[in-house]
């Protein structure tokens, strides 16, 4: 089974010093860039945070203070980076929720704006579970029929995701083996950002999907509640949904 694609995927998985994706740093990043003709272009870099990283977390990932204290911080890759991806669409495991997020944040702190967009999104642990309900090394496991060695290595994890979806697309025939298809199929909500904080309602309108204020739409809570608005933006909340509640709330004033 190959992908059958119109330009290349990369598959991503991050390694970094937390799970607060408007606060926590990448350490590690391993990129697996598809080409349509099936070439494979691999990539995997140790980063400097710049800030401590949490003992608990380094008992997970095995990545210490010590190891990142030499390499080269996001802002030092944050051209190569760009470039690598530039042009491809991304897929990972619980990517649309974390991976993908928390890569937006780090180029933004770099200037860059990364256009997310033109990207079609695959969440291979979106199809896991719609069709399983399980982790990653099970889903290794189950549709490879292998172990998981260096699990929350990057690197392993990336390569793991890649052929876990390949076997997904052998096991399942309703699955196309088209990214439009695996990228709308693998979102569990119609997010409006990508953090999903903010998602569709059945009519297409913008709903909050947190809080005291879930259910309920963006624009009649920011009528309703002026200050919310600036709570949200002042708080811990990723730069994508802050950008697109300032475009909701632009577009009030503009009707």
């Amino acid at each position: 089974m190959e992908l059958n694609l119109k330009r290349p995927i990369v598959f991503l998985d991050l390694e970094t010093t937390g799970t607060n994706v408007g606060a926590d740093r990448i350490v590690e990043i391993a990129l697996l860039k598809i080409f349509p003709n099936g070439t494979k272009d691999s990539r995997c870099y140790k980063v400097n945070p710049t800030i401590p990283i949490p003992l608990e977390t380094s008992k997970i990932h095995g990545i210490y203070d010590a190891d990142v204290k030499d390499a080269p911080t996001f802002k030092d890759l944050s051209a190569e980076l760009n470039t690598f991806l530039g042009g491809c669409d991304l897929a990972g495991y619980n990517s649309n929720k974390f991976d993908v997020p928390l890569l937006i944040e780090e180029f933004t702190r770099c200037n860059i704006d990364f256009d997310i967009l033109t990207r079609k999104l695959i969440d291979v642990q979106n199809i896991f579970h719609k069709m399983e309900q399980r982790t990653l090394a099970a889903a290794y496991k189950f549709y490879c029929d292998k172990d998981l060695v260096n699990a929350h290595s990057a690197e392993a994890d990336t390569l793991a995701t890649y052929e876990v979806m390949l076997s997904q697309l052998d096991k399942y025939e309703s699955l196309k083996n088209d990214v439009d298809f695996l990228a709308t199929f693998s979102a569990i909500t119609k997010n409006v950002d990508l953090a999903g904080r903010i998602v569709f309602n059945e009519k297409n309108e913008e709903c909050f999907n947190f809080g005291k204020y879930k259910g309920k739409l963006v624009v009649d809570v920011f009528k309703s509640d002026t200050s919310y608005y600036d709570w949200m933006m002042k708080g811990d909340f990723p730069t994508n949904t802050k950008n697109v509640i300032t475009a909701l709330r632009l577009k009030m004033f503009n009707k």
